[in-house]
């Protein structure tokens, strides 16, 4: 084993952060970008740590790594994190925050090194085809791919684990044991230590012909992504939403297809066949007065006017009720909805509220309202409709109330009982950091 797949993969000037744990398999990728870096001074190294906090010797593998990358001269910063699986499992949670960490240490330029393994590929694969998965998921972990910004490499993946004994063999590499590599309650490590055994024992090349398996479905996943690029972009609107009406003709094999991937461009995990067979059923194939609405984890999918988005789940604030008892200063509003903001009028705008009217902020309205500028009544729910505001959005529109009486949303109407005329008044401004000034 030589450096050789290092040299065809990094620019002589790369700046280069490897995610070390300071186990086998990157305690080999770091002294091996150290041997590769003293042939291009140009390139720049340093490591993360993420202190995941799950093990009693999470700390001593923290003091580990520090004094490795202080014997070989590599800056190394730790990262704390906390993990919450959230009913999913311990190590898909762990994955996910070790990953964010890495990502915000991440500086413009930096290109992340990773160190899994051939192996590891194999292990990848067999737990995909455990979950039913398809050619996305059957294509396992890239050699390459984008992290937010900043590229994700992992030059290893080539590689045996036996390989990687023999190089820390060779250069007498001290590196840290995780005990939980040992718990075959772990999925992967059950095949790790039961069923990779068996399966190499018998077919020695197996991880090599899986991995060679694997990359096929990503060919496979890159050429359907590649002939469904301009179709996909015809259907996504400028604001992030999925046409929906073209889908209902199609075949099934190529609206999911163009499912997942408006999904993956969103940020979302892969959905499975069963998430995607509900949405066809659920919601596309729904009334559209029935608010259809699928959730997958903290987002979900929902339709209005023949238009699927993506959105994040928020806790309600039907009940809330927030005081504005000074006009004078801004009022602050909850999951980060911005500020309202009073300007004084010398006529016109809101009327002053009256000595025994108290000024809330709430964000649900029921009932019939005239507004100003109108003639006639409204019931909430057509008016909202006029105005073309998704139900999602409804809930989340302060509205300025005195007492118990509906007076403004800012921005949007103002009603009889809040107008003042020609006497002297006031105007709400909602500033919100995602939509600007409302």
């Amino acid at each position: 084993m030589s450096l050789s797949h290092l040299e065809s993969l990094l620019a002589p000037d790369a700046s280069l952060v490897i995610a070390f744990s300071g186990g086998l398999d990157s305690t080999v990728l770091l002294h091996q970008l150290v041997c590769w870096q003293q042939r291009h001074p140009a390139a720049t190294l340093r490591a993360l740590h993420v202190h995941h906090g799950l093990s009693p010797h999470a700390e001593g593998w923290a003091a580990h790594c520090l004094a490795v990358c202080k014997q070989w001269q590599i800056r190394c910063d730790i990262l704390r994190v906390q993990v919450d699986s959230h009913g999913q499992g311990i190590e898909a949670a762990a994955r996910q925050v070790r990953y964010q960490a890495l990502r915000h240490h991440l500086r413009p330029g930096d290109m992340l090194l990773t160190a899994q393994h051939l192996d590891d590929q194999c292990e990848t694969l067999l737990l995909a085809l455990k979950r039913g998965s398809g050619p996305a998921g059957l294509a396992a972990m890239p050699q390459q791919l984008m992290l937010g910004e900043n590229p994700l490499l992992r030059p290893l993946l080539n590689c045996t684990r036996q390989q990687l004994e023999a190089w820390a063999a060779e250069y007498q590499l001290q590196w840290i044991e995780d005990e939980s590599n040992l718990d075959t309650r772990y999925d992967r490590n059950f095949l790790r230590q039961q069923v990779l055994p068996l399966l190499l024992a018998r077919w020695p090349h197996f991880a090599a012909a899986v991995a060679r398996s694997a990359a096929l479905c990503g060919e496979q996943e890159q050429l359907l992504d590649e002939l469904l690029a301009e179709q996909l972009a015809l259907l996504i609107k400028p604001d992030g939403s999925l046409l929906m009406t073209p889908l209902l003709t199609m075949s099934e094999a190529r609206r999911n297809a163009l499912v997942r991937r408006w999904i993956a461009g969103q940020g979302g995990a892969m959905p499975s066949r069963e998430m995607l067979t509900r949405l066809w059923q659920e919601v596309m194939l729904s009334r559209e007065d029935a608010g259809p609405r699928l959730r997958l984890g903290p987002h979900e999918i929902r339709r209005y006017r023949q238009q699927l988005y993506w959105l994040p789940v928020w806790p309600s604030l039907r009940d809330s009720v927030i005081p504005w008892q000074d006009l004078a200063r801004p009022l602050t509003l909850p999951q980060n909805l911005g500020v309202l903001l009073a300007e004084r009028q010398t006529t016109g705008g809101l009327r002053l509220p009256l000595p025994d009217e108290q000024v809330s902020v709430r964000f649900q309205a029921q009932g019939h309202f005239h507004l100003v500028g109108r003639a006639g009544g409204r019931e909430m729910k057509k008016l909202w409709q006029e105005k073309g505001v998704p139900p999602w959005q409804r809930e989340r529109i302060p509205l300025i109330y005195y007492n118990q009486t509906l007076i403004s949303a800012p921005g949007l109407f103002v009603t009889r009982e809040g107008d003042a005329g020609e006497a002297p008044g006031w105007q709400a401004h909602w500033h919100n950091d995602k939509s600007g000034e409302q």
